[in-house]
């Protein structure tokens, strides 16, 4: 599973909260995501194209809100844009081929893992247990993926 791409019928199968944050830039209730808890090992893959995005060691407990990682699994499927909607200055976190927003990265994560927080919406991501990751094609990634509990 290599082509990862845009897909309408993907976009055709998302919920309105899914909708509404990869398709039209919004961000989902602090709190509330389905994966802000998750302590399963695996990763997680943009909800439209499939591309995979961050993996279960690099997830922390920030404390916003929102599923927190410091780094991406594959850095070139993140891209990385300057946000002044609401009246601040923020860096914007997109998937490159989905073209799904996915949250905000900001510069105050933990200092001893590279001082990044990826601050993820779940509405953007389907999450992909290790046990199924070599029959859903990313077994390339097992070796990036430790139990978290």
């Amino acid at each position: 599973m290599s082509d990862y791409r845009k897909d309408a019928d993907a976009i055709a199968a998302l919920s309105p909260e899914q909708f509404w944050v990869t398709q039209e830039s919004g961000t989902e209730r602090p709190g509330t995501g389905e994966y802000l808890y998750n302590k399963e090992p695996g990763i997680y893959v943009d909800i439209v194209s499939g591309e995979p995005l961050f993996a279960s060691a690099s997830k922390y407990e920030s404390g916003c809100g929102w599923p927190s990682f410091v780094k991406p699994i594959e850095p070139e499927n993140v891209i990385e844009l300057r946000d002044t909607s609401h009246g601040m200055v923020r860096v914007e976190v997109r998937s490159k081929h989905g073209d799904s927003h996915l949250g905000h990265v900001f510069p105050d994560g933990p200092r001893d893992r590279g001082g990044l927080r990826y601050c993820i919406n779940s509405a953007s991501l389907r999450f992909v247990h290790r046990d199924d990751m070599e029959a859903e094609g990313y077994g390339k990634y097992i070796d990036q993926v430790e139990d978290v509990a």
